[in-house]
């Protein structure tokens, strides 16, 4: 049957099978209706808090029958809501049962009980659709897959207070990113939702709260409406402002804090709004406290990161705000020895989750000290705060992994603290193991820190090149994720900014040429310009120029040459270099700048010839050497008058 458990359980549930469970399961094929209800009712007595019964009747079949009983025309209205009613007791078991639910195709029966004109019957429907739908094993597209189904559930939000409440958590937790916001935008969610945040209800207030918070999160279509609107008179941001006061419920003072949050990231609200400078970031700030719970204190930090992440003064009046710096260390220390937690399921709770606060504490201190010097010294100088981001570094939760790297990523863009706390926690060693065997999200954090260390002035740059990171980063460049791209080669850049020739040949030979050529023909920008940039970084080598000279040989590689100022300034010098082989690897790269057989060649001879290059190549044609005295360079630049021995400069140049 499509509907059971997985083997595994499925034989460990069956041996302990009672006959009263085969019992409740054979009332509901009795012919008799009234047995049939009243079996029904029993059954959803007996599943009540009780997962073992609840597993045994999805074993022997009951969900099949039921959903049968709830679509029949002849049921009577009582009968299909008692059988919802159960079918949500068993949706509220493990997992696994819901697993059961959805084999069994159960949304869709549920969906069309809507349709009745019964309001206790639409009640039982839609709870146990809620419980189903906040389960994290069920798609939130089944909610979107037929399109009639959005419009009737605004239409039932009048219904009752109950449908109201269950209706706006269904949306908040299957409205999961840009399409399902515009769905539900679009149906009038904006309109049909506001005036429910004066219900009389608080479950009303809290889920319609909650379904504004998720509507405008990364929307600035939703957030502009949002901050426009008016219920009794009052704009929708007064109402959350008022929903964040001290003497309301932590949970409203929240959620209405991410909703505020949100629209001001949206470009809804000034970061200098009164709004969120003195209600909605100390609101955020109160909930770091360690008076508050474990999962408060973890959403405060993670939505004041948020908040603050790319505004500098926001970030400066947050460090200041109630000791927030200190406040956040005490995230390190939990659960303490003198906890004041006395309910053992809550500190074994807190015990499995204590990781949540690390990372969120990184992710708060990686956006304070995005900007501000001053900021990074202070959160550096908090106790051992180096030494707990490099045990983030190994932690084996990828989630703490990555805030780690992302507070270290934040903090090395101080160049003091580079030189001194980054090198005397020899930060860089770790760092190099992330980099080794880590998913994506890290990498390309880690890797864009690398950057910084590898800067001229970083002490950690040579033992960082020691261990291997011209191999490693050469490997980013090929990686199909264009951010990894740009910073292996933004890294290669860097480390070959000013460095001995030996660092520069070991960086060409792993690079390779074939290497050069696909980045120069990369369809990502950054990419070409960080790898013209390192091309004008290892300018000083006649490897190189002869590598750039069969660079120049590509139209699409001589239009990057051609824009870039600090190359062709770099090969104009070199062409009056006193080393005779630099002179004419310079020399092959005009030659195959200015081909007179390519599309753009008369527009490339301008710039150059403005730039003084044909006055150079008159002077070396008076050469004593023959190679450069050559007028091949020099005919080149006489449209349709070149010799019969000039031919353009094709294949690879060598390197002696």
């Amino acid at each position: 049957m499509a509907c059971l458990l997985e083997t595994p359980i499925r034989m460990s549930v069956l041996s302990e099978v009672t006959a009263s469970s085969r019992h409740y399961v054979d009332r509901l094929f009795d012919p008799d209706p009234q047995k049939v209800l009243q079996g029904v009712i029993d059954m959803k007595n007996a599943v009540i808090g009780n997962n073992k019964q609840k597993a045994n009747l999805i074993v022997l079949g009951a969900v099949p029958r039921l959903l049968y009983l709830l679509q029949q025309e002849t049921s009577s209205t009582e009968l299909k809501t008692e059988c919802a009613v159960v079918l949500g007791s068993l949706a509220m078991g493990t997992e696994n049962n819901v697993k059961s639910l959805l084999d069994c195709h159960i949304i869709p029966a549920l969906l069309q009980g809507l349709l009745s004109p019964d309001l206790k019957f639409i009640e039982a429907c839609l709870r146990c659709l809620r419980t189903i739908f906040t389960s994290p094993v069920t798609p939130e597209e089944l909610l979107y897959t037929d399109a009639t189904v959005i419009p009737h559930l605004m239409a039932l939000l009048s219904r009752s207070r109950y449908t109201q409440e269950y209706i706006c958590q269904i949306f908040s937790h299957c409205c999961k990113g840009p399409d399902h916001q515009t769905i539900l935008f679009n149906h009038g969610a904006v309109q049909n939702i506001a005036h429910l945040l004066t219900s009389v209800s608080y479950k009303v207030r809290m889920q319609a709260l909650k379904c504004f918070s998720v509507l405008a999160f990364e929307n600035p279509q939703v957030s502009m409406t949002l901050v426009n609107v008016l219920v009794d008179g009052e704009l929708l941001p007064q109402i959350f402002v008022k929903m964040l006061q001290r003497d309301k419920p932590i949970e409203m003072q929240l959620t209405s804090a991410k909703c505020l949050t949100y629209m001001c990231r949206a470009g809804a609200i000034r970061t200098d709004d009164n709004c969120i400078v003195l209600k909605t970031l100390p609101c955020l700030v109160r909930m770091c406290s360690k008076e508050r719970l474990l999962e408060e204190r973890v959403e405060g930090a993670e939505t004041l990161a948020y908040l603050i992440e790319p505004d500098v003064e926001l970030q400066r009046i947050a460090s200041i705000t109630d000791h927030l710096i200190a406040m956040l260390a005490d995230y390190f220390k939990y659960p303490s020895s003198v906890s004041a937690i006395t309910d053992i399921k809550r500190l074994d709770h807190d015990l499995k989750h204590a990781h949540e606060l690390r990372q969120a504490a990184f992710k708060l201190y990686a956006s304070l000290g995005a900007n501000d010097e001053d900021i990074r010294k202070k959160i550096i100088e908090t106790e051992n705060m180096m030494d707990r981001i490099v045990t983030g570094l190994s932690e084996s939760s990828v989630k703490v992994r990555l805030a780690a790297v992302r507070c270290l990523h934040s903090l090395s863009r101080s160049v003091q603290q580079l030189r001194t706390s980054f090198q005397d926690h020899a930060v860089w060693k770790p760092l190099m193991k992330v980099l080794q065997n880590a998913p994506d999200e890290i990498l390309v954090v880690a890797s864009s820190m690398l950057c910084n260390l590898l800067l001229e002035f970083s002490p950690s740059k040579e033992p960082i090149l020691e261990s291997g990171a011209v191999e490693l980063l050469c490997g980013l460049t090929q990686s199909e994720n264009p951010a990894l791209r740009v910073n292996g080669i933004w890294a290669l850049m860097n480390m070959a900014f000013q460095a001995e020739q030996k660092i520069k040949a070991d960086i060409l030979r792993s690079l390779s040429t074939e290497q050069l050529f696909r980045l120069l023909s990369d369809s990502d920008l950054n990419v070409l310009m960080k790898t013209l940039g390192l091309l004008r970084n290892l300018l000083s080598t006649r490897p190189t120029l002869c590598i750039l000279a069969n660079i120049a040989d590509g139209t699409t590689a001589k239009e990057l040459i051609m824009t870039n100022d600090d190359i062709l300034q770099k090969i104009k010098y070199y062409m009056g270099h006193s080393h005779v082989k630099l002179q004419l690897a310079a020399m092959f790269c005009i030659s195959n700048l200015v081909w007179n057989e390519e599309e753009g060649s008369q527009e490339r001879q301008d710039k150059l010839r403005d730039m003084g290059i044909v006055d150079i190549l008159h002077k070396l044609s008076q050469s004593s050497d023959s190679n450069l005295c050559d007028n091949r360079y020099r005919a080149s630049f006489q449209p349709n008058s070149i010799s019969s021995q000039a031919s353009k400069s094709d294949g690879q140049v060598g390197v002696e």
